[in-house]
């Protein structure tokens, strides 16, 4: 199905009370400000991550791009783009307060949701304690995050409209 109008969805992920976890969220607040184009959706999605399912199903977005923290053993304040595969399933009851995203996309599949395509742009934090507030380092991996997303999302945009005129 082509939608006349292609839709992108960014959606930041993360608990803003344990310290780098909370990377997705200011992200998402401040591209909120950005001036994003009317068919982005940004949405600070916190640990709502079943509502973040739920919005999948519903909106069927063509592009959504998941922002949160990711460990993959690099220096902290490196930023990934990761592009999950369909493979991921629930293999336990979802906690709203503790599935990640590839549970989410899961959720979604097996409620008889569609996923578009799906882009993780993730963080390696510093830290992940009991304090609120981003570390230096994941503060300004915040500020190239955003330039970096509003890549990814022209890319996105303007890959649904070439498809859209074949």
């Amino acid at each position: 199905m082509t939608l006349a109008s292609p839709r992108v969805l960014v959606a930041g992920l993360g608990n803003i009370f344990l310290g780098d976890d909370g990377f997705g969220v200011e992200v998402a607040r401040r591209l909120l400000t950005a001036g994003l184009p009317p068919d982005v959706r940004v949405m600070d999605v916190g640990i709502r991550s079943l509502h973040l399912g739920y919005e999948l199903r519903e909106a069927q977005y063509e592009t959504t791009i998941l922002v949160d923290v990711v460990g993959r053993g690099g220096d902290p304040g490196t930023l990934y783009v990761l592009e999950p595969d369909e493979s991921a399933d629930i293999s336990a009851t979802p906690d709203g307060h503790s599935i990640g995203p590839g549970q989410v996309l899961a959720l979604v599949r097996r409620l008889g949701g569609r996923v578009g395509r799906v882009l993780i742009v993730g963080c390696e934090p510093l830290r992940l304690d009991q304090e609120p507030g981003l570390s230096p380092i994941v503060s300004a991996a915040v500020d190239e995050a955003i330039p970096l997303i509003e890549r990814l999302v022209a890319e996105a945009l303007a890959g649904a409209a070439a498809q859209a005129g074949n």
